[in-house]
């Protein structure tokens, strides 16, 4: 079989990532036969008149029957839930990955109910967008961003190579960490400032000087921005939260130490520590364009999707 290649391909959960994998999966041929999963019955209609897969079932449990590669799509806090019901029809050396944003949690949680002989190697691919739903995904997703494992002490070397083939087939960069360090990790990256976007977008809302139109009518000097990651699936975030709490807790108290000394350069009129303060953050944003994971371009190059210019 072509490396990176699966006979039978279970995804569970079929938003934007899982309809984004099973999108990449059926352009390049990576899989004889996809099989699609989801609770809500609508979903599961959608993604069939999207044909987004070959056989679309509403068990998980029935999805992952004679499966090779089984990949879990759901919010972190439903991972225990989708493992019991999968954990039955798992055959000897099925390899079962997830894609959830944290790692240590979604470990605890799955790994109990892994049987003997089944690949259990967590993953978390880094890409994404504000939507949800199987309409969200698109091919392509993945291209140029990191996919981050986190393997068991006792995983199988050929299982594990043979996932980071599959996502390197995707067009991912791969990469290897501690649980505990990827928990750490994306909380900075990740986790914090989605929590601050909720919390700013929150503000404004609940501001009574300020009006919600005035809000909307100005909001391309810096607010919209947040509203992006403010629109992100509640669900997720929520299970986010809660399952990667110690992490989110670290980096919001650090946040707050390093937010109440710019409150006080402020207030105390402190030019250079504000200057020096910028310029480090802006030489941050120049070293992430020279990283490949944005494009140097004004506004985010969002002028060049507007047809009036």
């Amino acid at each position: 079989m072509t490396e990176g290649c699966f006979d039978r391909i279970a995804l569970i959960g079929i938003g934007l990532i899982g309809s984004s994998i099973a999108r990449d999966v059926k352009e390049l041929g990576l899989a004889k036969e996809v099989v699609i999963s989801t609770r809500s019955a609508e979903t599961l209609r959608r993604a069939e008149e999207l044909q987004l897969g070959t056989h679309y079932v509403a068990s998980a449990a029935a999805a992952v029957k004679d499966a090779d590669l089984v990949i879990v799509s759901v919010p972190v806090g439903a991972s225990e839930e989708v493992a019991r019901q999968i954990s039955p029809n798992l055959k000897p050396g099925v390899i079962v990955t997830d894609v959830g944003s944290t790692k240590a949690s979604v470990i605890a949680q799955m790994t109990p109910h892994m049987p003997q002989g089944v690949h259990f190697i967590p993953g978390h691919p880094l890409a994404g967008t504000e939507k949800s739903g199987p309409d969200a995904g698109f091919a392509g997703l993945f291209r140029g961003r990191w996919c981050i494992f986190t393997p068991l002490p006792d995983t199988d070397p050929q299982a594990l190579d043979r996932l980071k083939a599959f996502w390197t087939a995707l067009g991912s960069r791969i990469d290897e960490m501690d649980p505990q360090h990827h928990d750490k990790v994306l909380a900075i990256v990740s986790h914090l400032p989605h929590i601050i976007a909720y919390n700013i977008v929150g503000t404004a809302d609940d501001l009574e000087t300020v009006t919600e139109s005035e809000v909307i009518k100005y909001s391309a000097s810096g607010f919209r921005d947040f509203t992006r990651l403010a629109a992100s699936d509640p669900t997720m975030w929520r299970d986010v939260c809660l399952h990667n709490r110690d992490a989110i807790l670290e980096m919001l108290a650090r946040f707050s130490e390093d937010l109440a000394y710019l409150q006080r350069a402020i207030r105390w009129g402190e030019g250079d520590k504000l200057f020096d303060l910028f310029t480090r953050t802006r030489a941050i944003r120049r070293s992430i364009i020279e990283a490949g994971q944005d494009v140097d371009a004004p506004d985010f190059g969002r002028h060049a999707l507007d047809p009036k210019t």
